[in-house]
């Protein structure tokens, strides 16, 4: 369970990070891809 989740949160996490700004739009997707892999866990 908790394997998948640091999976998961990884790859919100190098998504963020590849990014050179964050805009209000990329923060939103991101918190919403942590809220799903929360619920999935």
């Amino acid at each position: 369970m908790f394997e998948i989740l640091s999976e998961k949160l990884g790859k919100v996490f190098r998504g963020l990070s590849s990014r050179g700004r964050l805009g209000e739009k990329d923060i939103d997707d991101a918190l919403r891809q942590v809220r799903l892999a929360l619920l999935e866990a």
